[in-house]
Formats: C-alpha cells, structure tokens, sequence
C-alpha cells in the first residue's frame, strides 16, 4: 500500500537514504588523506621519510586485503547494517589510535585498524547501493556517493595543514579526522535505521542477506569483461591514490608551491581563503583530482544511465591519464594544468566501471565481486605508494615516479580497450543505455 512521497518504494526515500550512505564513508576519506595532506609536517616534525609516509597507505590497504577474506564472512552473519557498523566502529578506533600515537609504530597499528574497516566499509556501501538503486538510478546514485564521500578528500588537503599551522601543532589536525570519523558513525545509524525500516515494509530482507555474501568460490564463474575490469581497477587507482598520497611534497619541492595561503583572521576565514586558492598551494593542487570528482560525478552518473558506453569511457578516461604524468615528469609546466586532465579522467572511469559490475555479475554475487576487486585494488594501493616513496627516495627525484604512474596508465588503456572487445562479445551489455 502506497503511505505517501516518503513510502520507501518511492524516489525520495531512496535519495534520503543515499544522503547517509554517503556520509557513512565521509569521515574515512578525510582520514585517509590526513597523511598525505600534512607530509611536509610530519616529515619536518617527526623526521619521517617519504618512503616512510608511503608506507602508512601500504599498511592501510595490506589491513584491506586481509579483512575482505573475514569481512565477507562477518557481513554474512551480521547482516549488512550489523557489519557496516562494526567496520565504522574500526574506523574510528584507528583513527583514535593516530592522533593518540607518539611514535611511529603506534601509527602504522593505527593505519592498521582504520584500514581494516574503512575499506569493508566501501565494500558495504557499494553492495548497498547495488540493492537499492539497481534497474532505477545505478550510476547516478554511485555518482552521488563519491561524491559526498570524496567532499571528506577535498576538505582533508585543502584544510589538515591550515589546521596544524593554526594551531601550532599537527595532533590537531590528527583529531579533526577522528571527530569526521565519529560523525559518519553517526550518519551509518540514521542509515541502519532507515534501512530497517524499507525491508520491513519492503520485505527486502532475504535479499539483504544473499547479495552481501562474499563467497571466493564464485569468482571462477565470473566472464572475461569482469577480470579486466578488475584490471583496469587496480591499475587505475594505483596510478591515482599513490600519487596524490605523496604529491604535496611534490608540488612544493619542484614547483616552490607554498602549503597554505598565509593571511590572517579566524581559522574559518584563513580556511575559505586555501579553498579560494585551491590553484595556490600544494595540497589544493592536489585536490584538484577530488574536486574534479566532486563536482562532475553526479552529473557523469546520469550521463552514463542515459548513454551507455562504459567501456569506450572507461578507454578514453585511460588514454588521458598518460600524458598528464610524462608532463610533470619531463616539464615545468604548472602542474594544476596536468591535474585538471587527471580530474577528468578520475571523473570518467569510476561513473562508468562500478556500475559496470552489477550488470556482468549475478545479482546474488554482487557482494563477492566488490569485494574481490576491493581486495585486488588493494594490493596495488598497497604497493605502489611504497614504490613511489623508495623511488624518490633512491633517486632525489620525482621523474621516475612519475614514468611508473604513467605506465599504470598504458596498462589501463590495455586492459579497457581489451574490456571494450570482450563486451562486444558478449551483447554490448556495457555499451547499453
């Protein structure tokens, strides 16, 4: 029986609910990247080396590899709800851990446990909007999710160094991200609850429970489009993350760029004025890549519902990652210029290859192919972010990382065109509106 617009069949209660699935990752991407947006701090306050920062993502995604084999499992028995709050609450144990952490290794234990349950916690909310928006707006409410979730990334570098500069220590800073964590906590129970509520009056709850079930064995079933999907993720995102987690430094050392815009008045003018000067400071040149995201993903989701073509976008958005790292590699051209191109290809693929998955995978085993590309992805998120720190380290130079990132990106447009082919193949399925 139809109760009215905000009957959890209809539209608005869908998007309502979409609002703190988003939020629930919110505070997990600030933290991610509070690393990398205080680098030059934390190498000048704790003698940190740049390998060293690199290897607090390795140790963040080698904690995501290792969870997905359990995480599965957990979501199984807990239920989606249960387990997406037992993940949130990791999160902010491992945040807590970080700000708490006076030395070294009390931070990579930190990185640890916020690894573990941030990544589970993606997997979760992909699995979710799989459920909920399957066959309605797929692609859009992907679009939507990364990009409140990624509002976390664009706040994180644009506000993690203002933080510690104008308070005069970088714990601060360390703290914003646990209390960001502690909030999207919060937006997971308003998410429970609402969740609760539709498969109550839906009766959605066995197919809560079949569609979050990680099973391995399955994964021998799935076609050809979905291993180089998987592919092109992992070496996607290991061009993207690993670079931005180390290019503040980048951007200061090469280019002079400074780490915030210096001005006086209250920490929210000072902060209006780093977003104003995105263009200005080293980490906002770095958010250039979320904030690209941010603002199109919504729009590039709908452009996908409406015209298909997820592979071909999938290759034009690998074609355009290349030459953005050979520019900054073998030129001084600002680099804002090569990041905007990086921004649009980080607009491109992702609207158009995680929607992709529930369209190639049974809908039983929706839960089992995010979370084995989550856990695929995960080793080169752990590995290059280590390789692009030793590089720079053993050459004093930024060249060489940036050859490697731009042979990910070749390795992409492998993979996609050969996705492109497989497709064809089997109906186009990918290329349909």
């Amino acid at each position: 029986m139809d109760n009215g617009i905000f009957y959890p069949g209809k539209k608005l209660y869908r998007f309502s609910m979409l609002l703190f699935i988003s939020l629930m990752i919110f505070g997990s991407y600030f933290a991610y990247d509070s690393i990398g947006a205080i680098e030059n701090i934390l190498i000048k306050e704790l003698g940190m080396e740049q390998g060293t920062i690199g290897s607090l993502y390795t140790a963040y995604s080698v904690a995501a590899i290792f969870i997905v084999f359990f995480g599965g499992m957990l979501i199984d028995k807990l239920g989606t709800r249960k387990a997406s709050l037992l993940f949130s609450g990791l999160v902010c144990v491992g945040a807590l851990v970080v700000a708490l952490a006076n030395t070294t290794w009390l931070v990579f234990l930190g990185r640890l446990i916020f690894g573990a349950g941030s990544e589970s916690l993606i997997v979760a909310q992909s699995t979710i909007l799989a459920k909920w928006f399957k066959g309605k707006e797929l692609a859009l409410s992907f679009g939507i999710a990364l990009t409140i979730s990624r509002v976390g990334t664009l706040f994180s570098f644009n506000t993690e160094a203002l933080i510690s500069n104008y308070f005069g220590n970088y714990k601060y800073a360390l703290w914003a991200a646990f209390f960001l964590c502690m909030a999207s906590l919060l937006s997971n129970l308003v998410y429970n609850a609402m969740d609760k509520h539709g498969e109550h009056v839906l009766h959605k709850e066995g197919e809560a429970a079949s569609s979050d079930k990680v099973v391995f064995s399955d994964i021998k079933l799935f076609s050809k489009s979905f291993w180089y999907i998987t592919l092109l993720c992992v070496t996607f995102y290991s061009a993207i993350f690993p670079f931005t987690a180390l290019s503040t430094n980048m951007f200061q050392d090469k280019w002079g760029i400074p780490d915030i815009v210096t001005g006086s008045g209250s920490f929210f003018y000072e902060a209006c004025g780093n977003f104003f000067h995105m263009f200005s400071t080293a980490p906002g040149i770095t958010s250039i890549i979320i904030f690209a995201s941010m603002c199109c993903a919504p729009f590039a989701g709908q452009f996908v519902d409406k015209i298909g073509r997820r592979a071909s976008l999938m290759v034009v958005g690998s074609i355009i990652m290349i030459p953005c790292y050979l520019v900054m590699a073998f030129t001084h051209i600002y680099p804002a210029l090569p990041m905007i191109a990086l921004g649009a290809a980080f607009v491109l693929v992702p609207a158009a290859m995680w929607p992709s998955v529930p369209l190639i995978v049974p809908k039983e085993k929706v839960g089992t192919a995010f979370g084995f590309i989550t856990m695929i992805q995960n080793i080169g998120l752990g590995l290059f972010p280590y390789l692009n720190g030793k590089l720079r380290e053993v050459t004093h130079s930024y060249t060489s990382s940036m050859v490697m990132f731009a042979c990910l990106g070749v390795c992409g447009l492998i993979f996609a065109l050969l996705l492109k082919r497989a497709t064809a193949k089997d109906g186009n399925i990918l290329e349909r509106p």
